[in-house]
């Protein structure tokens, strides 16, 4: 198992983005992170795409969008990697995790490209067969430099935001945050389990910390969050765990303990639940 590598791109304040075709024979580049947001167009090819704790496939004419710091890897599919007629080509698009941060964040003309970047932490596959006017601003991009690349920068990410054909990749909990919630009491409750989701925590704590009753928050949270606070919880816990496996320095057992699991045999069950794999066979997907 190799380690989780931190890539450093060439990305700097004054030059924020990196745009490049690609043509590879398969891609090879290991289970890494980096801190700006990428973009990979898929031309031609097909395999499948890690992201956080879930994987996706991705085929021809598929677009995915990456956030600032979620582990991902492309992986060409094993029986396409000797055969010539499954090259993988596209365009790579890397920018600057603050890029017009302040534009982003203040501007009501760009809430529709700062939803996207906040949905993007956990990956967001595109279906963009069709949309010819994406696939041209994104063969455009690495050919331009300046203002003109950051108007198409700027033209693809509202695109992009507009399509209806969008699959998030990794589940909602890999990267918890609370700022993802616009509900307050909500945001309060997710930053306390952030600190102590590996421990017992249970419901009556919850609602007294926020001042209401059992029931009464079980229904408040559900309706926020779409789920119930023990299935928040298994899933902040899962998130984790696939980090602690991508970084091979525990034995599933050991996880599963940090993790706050009693036995493995609940912490298998809920890793499937959540990711579709077991934690041996994501193990071996990290590679």
């Amino acid at each position: 198992m190799k380690k989780l590598i931190n890539e450093q791109l060439a990305i700097t304040r004054t030059n924020p983005i990196k745009a490049r075709l690609y043509d590879y024979p398969r891609f090879t580049y290991p289970w890494h992170f980096h801190s700006e947001y990428e973009f990979i167009f898929i031309e031609k090819g097909r395999g499948q795409c890690l992201a956080g704790d879930s994987i996706a496939d991705y085929s021809e004419g598929d677009g995915i969008l990456f956030g600032s710091n979620l582990p991902h890897c492309m992986q060409t599919l094993p029986e396409d990697a000797a055969d010539e007629r499954f090259r993988v080509q596209g365009a790579i698009i890397q920018f600057e995790k603050d890029f017009m941060q302040y534009s982003f964040s203040h501007y009501i003309q760009f809430n529709s490209i700062r939803n996207l970047l906040e949905e993007a932490q956990q990956g967001i596959c595109f279906s963009l067969k069709g949309c010819a006017n994406i696939a041209r601003t994104v063969r455009l991009i690495p050919h331009t430099e300046g203002m003109e690349q950051v108007i198409h920068i700027l033209t693809l990410l509202q695109a992009l935001s507009a399509l209806p054909r969008k699959r998030l990749i990794a589940s909602p909990n890999y990267s918890p945050a609370a700022s993802s919630f616009s509900d307050k009491k909500v945001g309060k409750v997710i930053a306390y389990l952030s600190k102590r989701y590996t421990q017992d925590v249970s419901l009556p704590e919850i609602a007294s910390f926020v001042a209401m009753s059992p029931a009464s928050f079980c229904r408040y949270f559900k309706a926020n969050t779409g789920k119930t606070l023990t299935r928040f919880i298994h899933e902040m816990r899962i998130g984790y765990a696939c980090k602690l496996l991508s970084s091979d320095t525990m034995n599933v057992s050991q996880i599963s303990a940090v993790c706050g699991y009693d036995s493995i045999t609940p912490f298998n069950r809920h890793f499937k639940e959540i990711t579709g794999m077991t934690p041996t066979q994501y193990k071996e997907k990290v590679r």
